[in-house]
C-alpha cells in the first residue's frame, strides 16, 4: 500500500521581509501565513517547526492508539504535545530534538502495558522514523 499526501508553500520576497503561505492537500490548512517573523520573532502565524511538531504529536497519538489496540485496550483519550528543538551552530539551523509529552486516559490499563505501547509508538510512528533527531518521551497514564 502506498499513501501519498501533499502540502504546499509559496514564498514571496526576501528572507526577512518576505511572506509565505502554507496549504495542505486536504484543505485543513489553506494559505495560512508564515514568515521570518512567525518563525523567529514569535509573531502570529505558523512556521515549519510547529507544523512538524503537530504532525509528530498527531502521528504518535494514533500510533499509541494502535499499539494499545493490539493489546486489546481502547483508550478514552490520548493528548500529546510535541516540542521541536531547533538550534543554530556554524552550519546553520538544525532540528536537534523532539520532546513528546503524552497523557492518556485509559480506565483499567496497567502501567507496564502502557509504557511498552508508548515506547513502541515512539519508535514506530512514521514521523518519528522520518526525523533524524533525538526524540524523548514523557508518557503518563491517568485512570
Amino acid at each position: 500500500m502506498t499513501i501519498k499526501k501533499s502540502g504546499s508553500a509559496e514564498w514571496k520576497g526576501s528572507l526577512k521581509k518576505g511572506k509565505g503561505v502554507v496549504s495542505t492537500q486536504s484543505g485543513a490548512l489553506k494559505e495560512n501565513p508564515y514568515g521570518f517573523n512567525t518563525r523567529f520573532e514569535g509573531q502570529p502565524g505558523t512556521n515549519p517547526e510547529e507544523l512538524v511538531a503537530s504532525a509528530h504529536a498527531s502521528c504518535f497519538s494514533m500510533a499509541l492508539s494502535m499499539m494499545l489496540g493490539e493489546e486489546g485496550i481502547e483508550p478514552e483519550s490520548i493528548k500529546t504535545e510535541a516540542t521541536v528543538i531547533m538550534e543554530q551552530d556554524d552550519s546553520g539551523f538544525t532540528i536537534t530534538a523532539v520532546e513528546l509529552k503524552t497523557v492518556a486516559k485509559i480506565p483499567g490499563a496497567d502501567q507496564a502495558t502502557f509504557d511498552s505501547a508508548a515506547q513502541k509508538a515512539k519508535e514506530g510512528c512514521p514521523i518519528s522514523k522520518l526525523l533524524n533527531a533525538k526524540i524523548s518521551l514523557d508518557a503518563k497514564l491517568e485512570s
